[in-house]
């Protein structure tokens, strides 16, 4: 006998919200999604989903539940009528991101009276501010030592690889390289680029991150990267594919041995440890002191000072949510998140108020919104006021 917990059934209802908001429900999914917002039982959880996803920290006194009922059953009973009129509803989420930041972006929409309608007494100070959203970008250091600088809009191309100036692709030779070569991928601060190797391995690099890699790998030997410092996501090319041949991925405090899987790893320079999340597949982490193997959902967390392994289970797309597009913090400290947002937008942060530090932030936000949007839903959860001056953050 399968039991279901009420857990089971907010995850569906969760899931039926974002089907509807991008599209992909069908008719029985809109009937189902429009008989539980209708039911009066489910209001204080809708208004928590709500919250959380739009960053909505009001008391209920101030928040207009039946309001925002109306406009969503409207919509359903829209889309219903739709859905008979066409046999089939079109799906607008290109990739599994779009549906994610589709549904923050309309659950916005819904509440943006509540949003903005409030200002805050203490005004923020904002002084020769020209922060942008990070972008693709990467300098890329070739066998010779010479750099290229890959950007939209820009193309290069060798022998080996091409690049439309927005990710960098390789090919596998048809005459087998004798030895490896390497080349190396530097990811500024304010930039992401992505990354296919030789072997079919996808790599997806984050802001401030270098990676060093072959042009080409050798048959039958262990194919083996090495992070330098950063955070980046691989789906990795089988060894089955490889004649066998094991991928690994090295750092200075760890080496990761992969036996095809997807998986990321943050290891940056002023961080004292390096965090390895398992999406999928199997690793073995190899210390200069110890081994540990992780399964799927887990993350290890290894101390640079003193190199032991900790395990966690952990919620893998909150941690690999950056490459969908999206910032992803669920009660993560408000010094850590400042890092991310640091690395991102290319600031200096600087806490006013240290105590700010420790405190807690929960939510999701789009990596695109503009840096004073995400300042002043801060503001109006967790920090007092903030100022922006040229290229720094000063949290109040």
């Amino acid at each position: 006998m399968v039991i279901y917990t009420m857990k089971d059934e907010n995850k569906k209802i969760e899931d039926l919200i974002i089907k509807f908001l991008t599209k992909e429900a069908n008719l029985d999914e809109h009937r189902k999604l429009e008989l539980w917002i209708c039911n009066p039982k489910n209001e204080t959880l809708f208004y928590e989903y709500i919250k959380t996803s739009a960053f909505i920290n009001m008391t209920m006194g101030k928040y207009d539940t039946k309001g925002a009922k109306a406009n969503i059953v409207n919509r359903i009973k829209k889309e219903k009528s739709n859905f008979r009129n066409n046999s089939k509803i079109k799906n607008i989420a290109k990739y599994a991101s779009v549906a994610v930041i589709s549904a923050l972006l309309t659950a916005a929409f819904i509440f943006k009276d509540i949003l903005f309608s409030s200002q805050s007494i203490n005004t923020p100070v904002v002084v020769n501010s020209d922060i942008k959203p990070g972008t693709d970008k990467a300098t890329l250091i070739l066998e010779d030592g010479s750099a290229v600088v890959l950007e939209k809009g820009s193309s290069f191309q060798t022998q080996s690889m091409n690049s439309n100036g927005e990710q960098i692709v390789y090919e596998a030779r048809g005459q087998k390289p004798k030895e490896i070569v390497y080349n190396i991928l530097n990811i500024p601060r304010g930039g992401q680029f992505y990354l296919k190797l030789s072997d079919g391995t996808e790599v997806w690099l984050n802001s401030e991150s270098q990676l060093k890699y072959p042009v080409a790998f050798l048959d039958g030997k262990t194919r083996k990267v090495e992070l330098v410092y950063g955070e980046a996501y691989f789906n990795v090319s089988p060894s089955t594919e490889h004649q066998g041949a094991k991928f690994e991925v090295i750092n200075n405090a760890q080496e990761l041995e992969v036996l095809g899987t997807q998986f990321n790893i943050k290891a940056y320079k002023d961080e004292s440890n390096i965090y390895t999340t398992l999406v999928e597949g199997k690793v073995q982490i190899n210390t200069s002191s110890t081994k540990q193997i992780l399964v799927a959902n887990q993350q290890s967390n290894v101390s640079i000072v003193n190199n032991e392994i900790s395990v966690q289970i952990v919620d893998v797309e909150n941690e690999i949510s950056w490459i969908k597009g999206i910032f992803s913090f669920k009660g993560k400290p408000l010094k850590d998140i400042m890092k991310v947002i640091s690395r991102w937008y290319d600031v200096d942060i600087i806490f006013e108020n240290k105590d700010l530090e420790s405190i807690k932030f929960k939510g999701t936000l789009d990596k695109q919104q503009a840096i004073e949007e995400i300042l002043s839903i801060m503001k109006s959860n967790s920090i007092n006021n903030y100022e922006i001056n040229d290229k720094t953050i000063i949290i109040k």
